[in-house]
């Protein structure tokens, strides 16, 4: 008997422009994307229980007008907040790319509740992503080392090669305390490091994240974002060095999507 489909629901809006290629990463791997505008979601909040996993693409949602994400993420926290408690609360899934993680940051869904904080979309945020150091756009390939073990999404010390694409990418804790809890509790998934897995400064911290962060998950591990763009590494030709890696590589962005539908058919 064939197994059941994994049903995404990729999110869109005014601004969003990866979501076409997100949902192509999504169907490589078995999964039945659809891309639903936000004002559906937002008519109707209870087509989300129609789904599996909800992603949230990159690209400069509103224009970034306010601050990168955030219009989204407040119709989030205003029109939807209860169906997505619902949503990870059922065990499923949420994966945030760039302008993505943004949104999922500035909705308090990651790092989510952190040292006895209640849950909820629209909690207090201890975490926010803010302008580059270098006060430019920065479009390059670099690499990142997964920092916990507990993300659905990824293998647990693996190094990814992806390539980033934004203003707005440097990840900053609210104070000294979150941030060594970040760190210490595992909802740093995953850092900027060189080739060998060390970290360094600029540009293999491309932004000035603290502590080299690049990702977050929260704490079911259920729950990822990224400001690297995994869709973007999903066929081996995608990487600028493709003909040095082998033919049997997996692509390093396409492994993100393969582990969340695997994790869903356990």
């Amino acid at each position: 008997m064939p197994a059941s489909p994994i049903r995404v629901l990729v999110l869109r809006t005014a601004g969003t422009n990866c979501d076409v290629e997100t949902a192509h990463a999504w169907s490589l791997v078995g999964a039945e994307p659809d891309r639903v505008h936000i004002n559906r979601a937002i008519a109707d909040p209870r087509l989300l229980s129609d789904y599996q996993i909800l992603t949230v693409p990159g690209g400069f949602s509103y224009g970034d007008d306010v601050s990168a994400g955030k219009i989204l993420a407040n119709q989030i926290v205003h029109h939807l907040a209860d169906e997505l408690h619902a949503f990870v609360d059922a065990g499923k899934l949420v994966l945030g790319i760039c302008n993505g993680f943004q949104v999922l940051v500035k909705a308090g869904l990651l790092p989510g509740p952190m040292n006895g904080d209640e849950p909820g979309v629209g909690v207090r945020q201890p975490v926010t992503v803010t302008y580059n150091d270098s006060a430019r756009f920065e479009d390059r390939w670099i690499h990142l080392k997964v920092a916990t073990d507990r993300c659905v999404f990824l293998e647990p010390d693996a190094i990814l090669a992806l390539p980033i694409a934004h203003g707005e990418g440097k990840v900053v804790a609210v104070d000294a305390a979150t941030l060594a809890a970040l760190n210490d509790g595992g909802y740093s998934a995953v850092r900027y490091v060189d080739q060998q897995g060390r970290p360094g400064p600029y540009p293999i911290n491309p932004n000035g994240s603290q502590a080299d962060v690049a990702g977050l998950t929260d704490r079911t591990g259920r729950v990822f974002g990224l400001m690297p763009h995994p869709e973007r590494h999903i066929h081996r030709t995608h990487h600028p060095q493709w003909t040095r890696r082998g033919k049997d590589v997996e692509p390093d962005g396409l492994m993100v999507f393969r582990r969340a539908v695997d994790y869903l058919r356990q």
